[in-house]
């Protein structure tokens, strides 16, 4: 394999402008020792200003993270505020960064090409949560924020996530705007940076004052409704290597909470993550240390953080003297009805995704509250939560993502595990007060609402011709539904796209972003939703169904019939796609 020579020459210029002589060391390495495929793979083009902000793998070049990206990306930033919100310069930037590789380094670079533009930044003296850099562009009434994390992704990575003004992650068109400001910057060597000592003694640079960190565990502990049964819960923590131990012990001891075991092997924040082979509570194997912890101490409760602590895992004893770790679904139903009965009255709003479970719905519906959904990730979510507040003055109580992530109340506008973890603390010692645990809690849910069981089934289809064969899918489901999947028949299809739901021959449109998604609903409040990924070479299909708990039937004869129904349904759906 040759490289061509403009690629050559790119590679080259890219060095001579990085300010950081590591990086620029050994990109040219790479050039020198003559390894093409390397080379071109660092200089294969930026990397996409996507999903509120940056994400890629440490190293050297364009499609790299690393502190010439970080210096383009920050002067793109101050670009797209000056020329978009001239009271930046008085509302000024909030800066965090977690514990990964360079995050320090890439934080200061970020409030350094802020401040020689005139932005005045608070950056985090020290390391901190995702949830406390949100919290804060809210209560410093900050025109952004910046948090340098790649939240749960392997140690390699870095990431780069941009709050707008009204303490959510960006949306279009602010993420396209910003974009196409970094595309504009120049080389990144030439890009203007604030010399440290000067910005601080010009007022551009000034530390996040403590008393910002006490409010947000103020706020969070304002949360609370339910103070019974705290002494009941023996609970084992763990920030996965990562912010959370800090802010997640602090509020569960003020809360009351006096028996708590964090992990100790994974208690310090570590960005090489040793103990786990993915820093993702999600994984198999991420638990370990916690289940074997918590079997020595007879813990109640599991409670993990990923390590910038905005997602939350939960697990719980499962009567037979191991522990169950519930799926997102589970925890986020949990919550929001937990949420709902402790805040009675007014116009209530709770938010969740089209590949969440279908039972928040069911449980808004019966509760008479009003119910919000959006496309994957939760700058949808509280971005929607603001517009119906404004638009219909409604309550926001609650949102979620099945991939672990929430949000109990307004204070802060993204996912918070640190939030959760208290509230879903308190949500098992108030059971505990009356003798049920979670399950039991589950139990009664499933009864009241239906049972709900899901799963989702990710298809890998690599390359260029990969690509071609998951859009050939989705567009051959797109014209051609089916009209039953697994002998259920399709009551409607939304095609998220297009734009419209599809219901007995007639097409109504949908208050959705266009998006690559199809969903289908069927009889018996079944369902199946199909898209691609974002960021890897696959098609995600996500499967729901729901069960009628017969009355005086074991719960657990109606689980396994209802995951049977499921198993059913996965399978006659991948028969009609394959």
């Amino acid at each position: 394999m040759t490289m061509p020579h403009d690629s050559f020459a790119r590679a080259r210029e890219w060095v001579e402008n990085d300010p950081d002589p590591d990086t620029a060391a050994e990109l040219r390495s790479l050039i020198e020792r003559g390894e093409p495929r390397e080379v071109e793979e660092r200089m294969a083009g930026p990397l996409e200003f996507g999903t509120a902000g940056l994400r890629g793998v440490l190293g050297a070049g364009e499609s790299r993270m690393n502190r010439a990206v970080i210096r383009r990306t920050s002067a793109g930033l101050a670009a797209q505020l000056l020329a978009s919100r001239p009271a930046v310069r008085h509302e000024g930037v909030i800066v965090g960064y977690d514990g990964r590789r360079m995050s320090r380094e890439f934080a200061l670079d970020t409030a350094l090409v802020l401040a020689a533009q005139g932005i005045p930044v608070q950056l985090f003296p020290a390391l901190c949560s995702t949830p406390l850099v949100a919290f804060a562009v809210l209560d410093q009434k900050a025109a952004a924020g910046v948090m340098v994390t790649a939240s749960h992704n392997p140690p390699e990575y870095n990431g780069y996530k941009v709050y707008a003004a009204n303490g959510a992650q960006i949306i279009p068109p602010l993420d396209e705007q910003i974009a196409a400001a970094i595309a504009a910057a120049g080389p990144a060597r030439a890009i203007p940076l604030a010399d440290e000592a000067q910005a601080r003694s010009a007022g551009l640079l000034r530390d996040v004052d403590d008393q910002l960190v006490e409010r947000y565990l103020t706020t969070a502990l304002a949360l609370q409704r339910d103070q019974r049964g705290r002494d009941l819960v023996r609970i084992v923590y763990t920030p996965l290597h990562g912010t959370g131990d800090r802010f997640a012990r602090e509020l569960l001891k003020r809360a009351g909470f006096a028996q708590v075991w964090t992990v100790p092997e994974q208690q310090d924040p570590d960005g090489n993550f040793p103990t786990v082979a993915f820093p993702n509570p999600e994984e198999k194997g991420a638990l370990d240390l916690a289940f074997a912890l918590a079997t020595r101490v007879n813990a109640s409760l599991i409670l993990a953080n990923d390590p910038d602590a905005d997602r939350l895992a939960v697990a719980v004893p499962d009567g037979q003297g191991g522990f169950r770790q519930l799926t997102g679904n589970e925890v986020g139903v949990l919550l929001g009805e937990y949420a709902l009965r402790q805040a009675t009255g007014g116009e209530r709003l709770v938010v969740t995704t089209v590949v969440s479970s279908p039972m928040l719905r069911q449980i808004a519906s019966q509760l008479g509250v009003r119910y919000g959904e959006v496309l994957t990730g939760f700058k949808w979510i509280a971005n929607l939560a603001l517009q119906r507040e404004a638009s219909e003055q409604s309550r926001f109580l609650f949102g979620y993502e099945e991939a672990l992530g929430y949000t109990v109340g307004t204070a802060v506008r993204d996912k918070d595990g640190l939030s959760a973890a208290l509230v879903f603390a308190e949500l098992t010692a108030a059971a505990a007060a009356e003798g049920r645990s979670v399950l039991d809690e589950l139990e009664r849910l499933g009864r009241t609402f239906g049972l709900f069981v899901s799963a989702q089934r990710n298809v890998t289809r690599k390359g260029a011709s990969g690509a071609a064969e998951i859009a050939a899918i989705l567009d051959r489901l797109r014209a051609r539904p089916p009209a039953t999947i697994a002998g259920l028949a399709v009551r409607s299809l939304t095609d998220v796209l297009r734009g419209v739901r599809l219901e007995g021959g007639q097409e109504a449109p949908i208050e959705l972003p266009a998006s690559n998604v199809l969903v289908f609903e069927l009889d018996g409040g079944a369902r199946v939703v199909a898209r691609p990924s974002g960021t890897e070479p696959k098609i995600k299909y996500y499967f729901d169904l729901r069960e009628q708990v017969a009355s005086g039937e074991p719960f657990a004869l109606a689980r396994a019939r209802a995951e049977a129904r499921l198993a059913s349904l996965i399978d006659g759906f991948l028969d009609l796609v394959s």
